[in-house]
């Protein structure tokens, strides 16, 4: 057991009592508080009086009346009030763990704490320099794993292929799966002019996609030139690394034997299309936070996180040790990731080394990758949960870690809270005076939530806002991910390309809100419209018949958020560059 898990363990204590702390001072506990506001009734009233309405024992009107809110009294609020304080355990759960997380990514920045302080770098002898010799170089296998990316894979090619790495020491590996055989072709000559320039670029294809990208990556190992090669560089085909990545990244594999993945952050930033539209700026302060905080705080206090499945750096021995690429989800690379982690092997986040690359462009497209991305990680936590327990070669803390952080509380908890307590019990709530939502679960928590993610983001507070009502309706799609993948549903393992638009984002000018030109059916998000129907409805009501509460203001906005969602409004931004 190291210091840094022993610290990260206890600063995770901290955070929690920290936050009981907090809550104790402003008074905003109070177990006194009756289960339910209302005064009890009987369950067997309560279905009496209901029953009372048909049987023509009193006026129909006033019955029905009574029947309503004896049943609304007696059975629906009891029943809402039990999910109230669950959400609120799980709340508690998360603000814990974000928390947590913000307190170590701030304190490594505020020390500027480093890999290099926990882990030996120094660079390769001749810098890159084939004229110095190439014999202190290991063997790289640089692979690009892509499916008809006819917008993105000169792009991809030329960057791996001008990686600073002697010639005789890297192997470029492009895995085509395309069914298109016009791109299939594209691909191919693009490999024959690199290779005729003197790159070691080999052009790999399949007869079929079994696996997806898992089943290309594995194929790609099986050659004998890939099991010759001492480390694995992966990148996507929209990903575009800097000349240099090698030279930052293996000097932790080639001096810290116990290290099986160095991890690079993804840049967005007028990289290639991060401020193109509304969508993919809120999708850039999703993933930043992902990168500078969750991704941060995994790395320096356990050395484990999960791979990003691109711009990273593998050792193949820690991956044949840890049973290779396996299609069982579709998550691949988190899969990959804990199994390694399993068997001992430490991970570094290298967040000053950056890759350039793309973010979903349209809002259906952003929604299929989190659907796979959630449901992904909720079903491994279900096929690994047991594997976790019992492993031998990590602490008991790396595995509290694992099981209760990195899988129960970001796979299930998170996703699972924000939609129904936000999405469904609040709403339904001004219809249900009797339901009892303590204030400092519906309005401290959230607060603290918001602190603690704009933390490390504070350039981008402006979209704060917009952020917040996005997550909201993106946490309809991760939750239903999240239990498609926990129980298996159908669908589970649904793997669905994004599309790429590569360079072709220079050419937009738009207006700020400009709606996406499709067909009507492929405008119209159905499952969103509902939505907005049914808070707006909630938010009119609670206007007119507000009562104790006031929740109408932020139903209208999160109204909005749902509708401007479902007409497929995504807010392309040429302007704002």
């Amino acid at each position: 057991m190291e210091a840094a898990e022993i610290g990260g363990a206890l600063l995770f204590v901290l955070a929690a009592a920290a936050a009981v702390a907090a809550a104790v001072a402003t008074g905003a506990v109070d177990f006194s508080r009756p289960l339910f506001a209302g005064a009890p009734v009987d369950f067997r009233e309560a279905i009496a009086r209901f029953i009372g309405v048909f049987d023509g024992s009193s006026s129909a009107a006033e019955s029905a009346r009574e029947a309503w809110v004896a049943v609304r009294a007696g059975v629906i609020a009891p029943a809402l009030q039990v999910a109230v304080w669950a959400c609120m355990v799980m709340s508690v759960m998360l603000v814990v763990e974000a928390t947590f997380n913000s307190v170590v990514s701030l304190g490594v920045k505020a020390i500027g704490w480093r890999p290099e302080w926990r882990f030996k770098w120094e660079p390769l002898a001749g810098g890159g320099d084939e004229e110095k010799g190439s014999e202190h170089y290991p063997m790289v296998l640089v692979q690009i794993p892509m499916y008809n990316e006819l917008e993105v894979y000169k792009l991809s090619i030329a960057a791996a292929c001008e990686l600073q790495w002697p010639k005789d020491r890297i192997i470029v590996q492009v895995l085509d799966d395309s069914t298109d055989m016009f791109i299939k072709n594209l691909v191919e000559l693009e490999c024959q002019n690199w290779a005729s320039k003197g790159v070691n670029i080999k052009y790999v294809t399949r007869t079929s996609r079994k696996g997806f990208k898992a089943g290309a990556l594995k194929k790609g190992m099986e050659w004998d030139y890939a099991k010759q090669s001492e480390y694995v560089a992966i990148f996507d085909a929209d990903f575009q690394p800097e000349p240099d990545f090698l030279l930052r990244t293996v000097p932790f594999l080639v001096h810290n034997p116990e290290v099986a993945l160095v991890q690079a952050r993804w840049s967005f930033n007028f990289a290639v299309n991060g401020t193109t539209s509304l969508l993919t700026r809120v999708q850039k302060l999703f993933l930043d936070y992902h990168f500078k905080v969750e991704q941060e705080a995994g790395s320096a206090t356990f050395a484990f996180f999960s791979f990003n499945g691109t711009a990273g750096v593998w050792r193949t021995t820690a991956m044949n040790e840890a049973g290779g690429w396996k299609d069982r989800t579709t998550v691949e690379d988190m899969d990959l990731a804990v199994r390694t982690a399993l068997k001992g092997w430490k991970f570094i986040y290298v967040g000053n080394i950056t890759v350039k690359s793309e973010l979903p462009s349209t809002y259906k497209g952003y929604c299929r990758q989190q659907f796979r991305w959630s449901s992904g990680g909720a079903n491994l936590f279900r096929k690994m949960a047991k594997d976790v327990l019992v492993a031998k070669d990590v602490s008991l803390l790396k595995k509290s870690y694992m099981l209760y952080s990195f899988f129960l509380v970001r796979r299930v908890v998170a996703p699972t809270v924000a939609c129904i307590l936000y999405n469904f019990i609040i709403p339904i709530s001004v219809l249900i005076p009797e339901l009892f939502l303590p204030i400092w679960g519906v309005a401290y928590i959230p607060t603290a939530l918001t602190i603690v993610t704009a933390i490390r983001n504070l350039k981008n507070l402006h979209m704060l806002p917009l952020w917040m009502l996005f997550e909201s309706v993106m946490t309809v799609h991760r939750m239903r991910a999240a239990l498609t993948g926990l129980l298996e549903l159908p669908g589970f393992n649904q793997w669905i390309v994004t599309k790429k638009v590569g360079n072709d984002f220079e050419d937009i000018e738009a207006s700020l809100l400009q709606k996406t030109r499709k067909r009507l059916r492929d405008r119209i998000n159905f499952r969103e419209i509902g939505f907005s129907v049914f808070l707006f409805l909630c938010a009119s009501y609670n206007l007119a018949f507000h009562g104790t509460t006031s929740y109408y203001p932020y139903l209208y906005l999160q109204a909005l958020a749902f509708l401007t969602l479902g007409l497929n409004f995504t807010g392309t931004c040429g302007c704002c560059q």
